[in-house]
C-alpha cells in the first residue's frame, strides 16, 4: 500500500513532459537496446493507425532512419474502413516502407470468426449474416461489485440489443479474438526474421500496467519504448513529431469486433486523461479525495478506480510474467544479467 505523499503534485503538471527530451532520450536507448542487447539492424512495427503505433513507428523512424523503419499494415475483415488509410499516412508522413499483409484468410483458416459466432448464437441464436457485435464492460462507478461482460448485437436491419455474457461464452469470444493480435505478431516476427530487425511493440503505461494485451499476442515483443509512459504524455509527442492531425483526433478504439469500440467500453474505468491521473495519483499515494476535485469525481468513485487498478493487477499478472522454469539455470542467467549490465 503506498503512503500517502501529499506534496505529490496532481493535475496536468503531474504528466507534464519536455518532448524533445523525451524523444532523444526514447530514441538513443532505442538505438543502444537494438543494436547492442539485441545485436539487430532495424525495426519492424505493426502500425494500426492509432497513437501509440504511430508515435512508435515515428520514433523508430528517427532512432534508425526510415529505410531501417518497416511498418507491418494488418488488417482483417472486423476492421474498420478507415484503419488502413490512416495506417498508411503515417508510413507516407515518416517515408517508412509499408508491408500490407491481409490477415483475413489465416483467420478464416483457424476459425476465428466461426468460433466466436458459435458462442454469440449460443447467447442470441438469431445472430446471423450481417449481424454485427460486441462486449462491453459496465463503468466501474456504476458498482462496487464485480462487473461482468455483456453482449451487444445489431441484426441486419440495425436493430440493436444487450444481453449479459456467461462465463463460457465470454472466455471463448475471447480466446477466439485473440488469434487477431496473436496472428499479427507471428507476420511481424517474419519480417523482423528476413530483415534482421527488432519487434518494436507499442503499449503505453497504462496498457502495459493494467494487463491491457494479449500474451504472445501484441504483449510480445523485443523492446517497449513507450511502455513508460502516460497515454497523456503519448498523445503530446505525437504533436511533437508530427503525427497527422487526423489520428491524434480520432478517439482511442479497440478495432477489434464488428461493431464500434472505445476502449473506456471494453476494459478501462474512465477516459485516458482520467484514468492516467488515477493511475498516476495510485502510484503516488495522493488521496482519493485529490484526485476527485482534479478529475470532476466523487471520492468514492476514484476509490473505486484504485481498486479496480489493484484487481486489474492482480488478474493479468500472469500476461507479465515469462516462462516458468522448475528449477533455475544458472549459466544462462548470468549471461543475460551480464549483457543487460552492459
Amino acid at each position: 500500500m503506498n503512503v500517502a505523499t501529499s506534496a505529490a503534485p496532481i493535475g496536468a503538471e503531474a504528466l507534464d513532459i519536455e518532448p524533445e527530451q523525451v524523444v532523444e532520450s526514447i530514441t538513443a536507448s532505442l538505438r543502444h537496446i537494438v543494436r547492442h542487447t539485441l545485436r539487430r539492424q532495424g525495426a519492424v512495427i505493426g502500425v494500426s493507425g492509432g497513437i501509440d503505433s504511430s508515435v512508435t513507428a515515428a520514433l523508430c523512424a528517427r532512432a534508425f532512419g526510415s529505410d531501417r523503419t518497416l511498418a507491418l499494415l494488418m488488417p482483417e475483415a472486423d476492421s474498420d474502413e478507415e484503419t488502413l488509410h490512416l495506417s498508411r499516412l503515417v508510413a507516407d508522413a515518416f517515408d517508412i516502407e509499408a508491408v500490407v499483409e491481409d490477415i483475413t484468410p489465416i483467420l478464416q483458416a483457424t476459425r476465428c470468426y466461426e468460433r466466436r459466432e458459435e458462442a454469440v448464437r449460443a447467447v442470441v441464436p438469431e445472430f446471423g449474416d450481417g449481424w454485427k457485435f460486441k462486449i462491453v464492460l459496465p463503468s466501474v462507478l456504476a458498482t462496487d461489485g464485480y462487473r461482468l461482460f455483456s453482449l451487444v448485437v445489431q441484426s441486419a436491419d440495425g436493430e440493436t440489443m444487450k444481453a449479459r455474457l456467461p462465463a463460457a461464452q465470454y472466455l471463448t469470444i475471447l480466446a477466439a479474438t485473440n488469434f487477431k493480435q496473436r496472428t499479427r505478431k507471428m507476420l511481424e516476427y517474419f519480417h523482423a526474421d528476413r530483415l534482421n530487425y527488432a519487434v518494436v511493440g507499442t503499449p503505453n503505461r497504462l496498457e502495459y500496467d493494467q494487463g491491457f494485451f494479449v500474451k504472445l499476442g501484441d504483449g510480445a515483443a523485443d523492446v517497449k519504448p513507450i511502455a513508460h509512459l502516460y497515454k497523456t504524455q503519448v498523445y503530446k509527442l505525437a504533436e511533437y513529431l508530427g503525427i497527422p492531425e487526423r489520428i491524434r483526433l480520432r478517439p482511442p478504439t479497440t478495432d477489434t469486433y464488428s461493431l464500434a469500440q472505445t476502449q473506456d467500453e471494453f476494459y478501462f474505468s474512465l477516459p485516458h486523461e482520467k484514468m492516467d491521473l488515477c493511475l498516476y495519483a495510485h502510484d503516488h499515494g495522493i488521496s482519493a479525495e485529490r484526485v476527485a476535485r482534479v478529475v470532476g469525481l466523487s471520492a468514492r468513485d476514484v476509490s473505486r478506480v484504485f481498486d479496480d487498478i489493484e484487481q486489474k493487477r492482480r488478474t493479468t499478472r500472469y500476461l507479465h510474467l515469462p516462462p516458468q522454469l522448475v528449477s533455475p539455470i544458472a549459466s544462462l542467467e548470468d549471461v543475460c544479467r551480464s549483457e543487460n549490465e552492459r
